[in-house]
């Protein structure tokens, strides 16, 4: 069975896949590259299964990070995929991921120092 650590580790890493990818990028350009963009969504997709794993005891423990938007826009995508709002995938991955990111890696540090379990 795979640990916290582990899945704050993948959040991480999806995170960062996403913002190397989107950083140089505008919504049209984002838009216009379907693999890309389809890309991104399944990275996002990632993030929210992730989060969902974590035992709740870790996600009370930080309560200031939006655990169940996240979960909640995983399972919007995924239930309603034909119904993807592009713009909200733009914008959470041009400007919600890098705060993440540092939230999770932050978490990460503090709870487990030795690093992430493989």
């Amino acid at each position: 069975m795979r640990r916290d650590e582990q899945f704050l580790a993948d959040i991480v890493a999806a995170c960062d896949w996403i913002a190397s990818r989107v950083a140089a990028l505008d919504f049209d350009s984002f838009f216009g590259d379907e693999e890309l963009s389809h890309s991104v969504l399944y990275k996002l997709i990632t993030i929210g299964e992730a989060c969902a794993r974590l035992s709740p005891d870790l996600r009370s423990q930080y309560a200031e990070i939006p655990w169940a938007d996240i979960v909640s826009f995983r399972n919007i995508v995924v239930h309603n995929y034909f119904g993807v709002d592009w713009a909200e995938v733009w914008t959470t991955a041009s400007q919600e991921v890098s705060p993440l990111r540092n939230q999770i890696a932050a978490v990460l540090v503090s709870e487990f120092p030795q690093g992430p379990l493989e």
